[in-house]
């Protein structure tokens, strides 16, 4: 069940692989739709706050794409697996909890269950996209295959999802993102 909270008219579930420019894709709308229009939801974040607490570690540090958090990853992917096993939708009530927002840009979906949540919390305002980048621009952005990382349900468990609404191509060719990034723009505010 979703938390009390104003019911938006579009939430835009974004998934990929890591250094795919699920973050990068997120911010840029945000900046061209504006904050009084939408915010930015990371499912990581409430993830990544209550492991530090319960870990006795530094959550700033846990946010940024940083050495320290890379050191951390497996075992706070086991923790927040054990979590939502215990309670799948424990995460996405967080991060909606008092956003007033009309549209919502969920920057790191990774599980079916986080889209279920939001479809049966939402319904068809719910809206699934997908940013694909090829290895080797993920490489370029620092991705090297990492072992119980890159081959978890957190990297993997939307790679046979099926039908997104969207599918963003990241590849580093900035008039296509551009592109791609104006269709989706025109969409957000048909909705608005």
């Amino acid at each position: 069940m979703a938390p009390q909270t104003c019911s938006p008219r579009l939430v835009l579930l974004f998934s990929g692989k890591r250094k795919s420019g699920k973050d990068f894709v997120t911010e840029a709308l945000h900046s061209r739709l504006g904050a009084d229009v939408c915010a930015v939801l990371r499912l990581s974040g409430p993830l990544k706050e209550q492991y530090a607490q319960e870990h006795g570690l530094d959550f700033q540090r846990l946010l940024d794409a940083s050495t320290y958090k890379e050191a951390y990853r497996k075992d706070m992917i086991r923790w927040g697996e054990e979590k939502r096993q215990a309670d799948p939708g424990f995460f996405c009530r967080k991060i909606v909890e008092g956003v007033s927002q009309p549209v919502w840009l969920v920057s790191d979906t990774r599980r079916v269950s986080d889209i279920q949540w939001f479809r049966e919390a939402y319904g068809a305002s719910a809206q699934t996209v997908r940013v694909v980048a090829s290895e080797q621009s993920r490489q370029q952005r620092g991705w090297v295959f990492t072992t119980g990382v890159d081959d978890a349900e957190s990297e993997c468990g939307l790679d046979n999802f099926g039908d997104f609404d969207w599918v963003i191509e990241n590849h580093g060719d900035e008039q296509c993102l551009e592109e791609q990034l104006g269709s989706l723009i025109e969409f957000v505010h048909s909705r608005l």
